[in-house]
């Protein structure tokens, strides 16, 4: 069966430079300054606008979008067609598989519709996506499998974390107050939570401002669980919230469709020796960046776009008498994405300036990404945020940012429209470009991993050595290990993302072939690593090394 492909409408360069730069778009101070970092396109178009995304242990990427979006740009192959009913096919593929090496792209075959949906990673690597659930296996031919008895209730915008036994909670959701756990292996999986301050924190039905909750593993085991403008501690064992936090100054909302983004910030590990592998429970704490007012949405549906905000929040959970540290971006941002960079920096990518999520009720595009060093090398506190290079294209509404395992942070999506519409004011976008960030741009050597001992599979509290080369000498207090958990991202959250700087001692190794060898300790528990894959960095001088995968459990 032939199936014409959508044709879309191609802009003159020029012009759409113009219009970004000067009609449209936030560009920060442009002409000012020499801009640090710099855009790739890597693909005009996969078929697919990239709304979730996700990195596989295996370099590949699984990127989706809605199923009723209507016909997409790539097709299934011949046969795959799948029926909706007596009369009629979709032929069209709403979900690929794209290599960032080759930039190949593979179609594939969602029976159900995604929606705006959840996901995150079991221990073996498989990407389980809830909405219904759906497993996608990191091997060579390998397509979604779905299970329609998944979950107990169906969730749009809810969120997923993966927890020290390695199911995954999946929390909230529109018209749902309730949390569940993936998979179903007993009795007490098969059961709903009830969670009331999910209906606390709601704006109105209409305009509910707690969708997409923000959810971090604290370090004791229990889940903070941020929604609207406030957060609590939970304890999901025995539905019992253990802790509510003061509320985030200012008391507007911070999730969908007000939406800004959150982060926890590095768990730091450090040896109580140099000898052993006992190690410090590091501070848990949360960064929480943009928001937009709780009626923007509401206004503009009317055509009145209400400027978002700069403001950004920091709360050590773990603290026996937490208090928010405001501080604000640079940038006015609402749908910014805050991806986890291997150096422990985050960069903040996408959005707006102003409006909120939903369909065509954003201007303004925030072209230019952010840099927050959450421990900025010098006391200037200013120097937490570094305006980076802009983009030539708006990432709006259903945009997505994913690390990918070289350093480099791939950026797609923005569909503001209810269907492919390649004529908008904010077209959708099909392509996928690479942002580099500034240590790809320094003149420091860049160190590699060469081996990691005893291998790829290690267990918790286990000593490991890293074999790396570097051209030159070694600094050590410049030089550290860190290991970020493989997530998932859509709708400005990254879902399980979370950074650890490993617990390595002082010492560096030269080895017989000239290489160098440092030696520490993977984490001790799974309260600070839940088991599952990871990718491995060597950073020096803050230049990360190409990411290693390595896989952690019990064994």
């Amino acid at each position: 069966m032939s199936v014409p492909q959508v044709k879309r409408k191609i802009m003159d360069p020029k012009i759409l430079i113009f219009m970004l730069l000067v009609c449209c778009s936030s560009v920060f101070n442009v002409g000012a300054q020499s801009y640090q970092g710099k855009w790739k396109l890597l693909k005009r178009s996969i078929g697919v606008s990239a709304m979730h995304m996700a990195l596989l242990p295996n370099e590949k990427i699984v990127t989706f979008d809605r199923s009723e979006f209507g016909p997409s740009n790539i097709t299934l192959p011949q046969g795959k067609c799948i029926k909706e009913d007596s009369k009629s096919s979709d032929c069209y593929a709403h979900s690929v598989e794209f290599d960032p090496a080759t930039r190949a792209v593979r179609p594939l075959t969602i029976l159900s519709d995604t929606w705006c949906s959840s996901g995150a990673f079991s221990i073996d690597g498989t990407l389980v996506q809830s909405g219904v659930v759906r497993y996608f296996k990191p091997c060579m031919d390998c397509d979604w499998e779905e299970d329609q008895n998944g979950l107990l209730s169906p969730r749009w915008y809810a969120s997923n974390q993966v927890l020290p036994d390695g199911k995954i909670i999946v929390v909230g959701g529109r018209y749902q107050f309730t949390y569940e756990f993936i998979p179903k292996l007993s009795g007490s999986d098969r059961i709903l939570y009830k969670l009331p301050f999910l209906k606390e924190t709601r704006n109105s039905a209409l305009v509910p401002n707690n969708l997409y909750p923000f959810l971090h593993l604290s370090t004791d085991e229990n889940l903070f669980v941020f929604a609207n403008d406030r957060g609590i501690l939970l304890d999901y064992i025995n539905n019992k919230v253990v802790r509510s936090y003061p509320v985030m100054p200012g008391g507007v909302p911070r999730n969908y469709p007000s939406t800004g983004s959150s982060v926890l910030l590095p768990l730091k590990l450090f040896s109580t020796t140099d000898s052993d592998n006992n190690t410090s429970t590091p501070d848990a704490e949360v960064l929480i960046c943009g928001w937009t007012a709780p009626d923007s949405n509401e206004k503009a549906n009317v055509g009145v776009f209400v400027p978002a905000s700069k403001s950004c929040g920091r709360l050590i959970i773990t603290a026996a008498s937490p208090e928010w540290e405001m501080e604000e971006m640079p940038i006015n941002r609402v749908m910014g994405d805050m991806i986890m960079l291997p150096t422990g920096d985050i960069l903040i990518i996408n959005g707006a300036a102003k409006g909120t999520a939903g369909w065509g009720v954003a201007r303004d595009p925030v072209l230019n990404p952010v840099l927050y060093r959450p421990d900025p090398r010098n006391s200037d506190e200013s120097s937490r945020f570094e305006v980076l290079a802009p983009s030539l294209i708006p990432r709006l509404y259903h945009s997505t940012a994913h690390l990918l395992s070289d350093g480099r942070v791939l950026v797609g999506g923005s569909n503001p429209n209810i269907n492919y519409n390649f004529s908008a004011l904010y077209p959708t976008e099909l392509s996928l470009e690479a942002f580099y960030p500034p240590y790809f741009t320094k003149t420091k050597p860049r160190p590699s991993i060469v081996a990691v001992n005893p291998g790829l599979k290690i267990g918790f509290k286990q000593k490991i050595s890293l074999e790396f080369t570097l051209e030159g000498s070694v600094i050590l207090s410049d030089l550290f290990v860190t290991m970020m958990a493989s997530s998932f991202t859509t709708h400005s959250i990254a879902m399980n993302q979370r950074l650890l700087v490993l617990a390595f001692n002082n010492k560096v190794k030269k080895t017989s072939s000239g290489n160098y060898l440092v030696e520490g300790y993977a984490p001790e528990t799974a309260a600070l690593a839940p088991p599952g894959y990871y990718q491995l960095f060597l950073v020096h001088e803050a230049i990360p090394s190409k990411g290693k995968w390595i896989q952690i459990k019990q064994f």
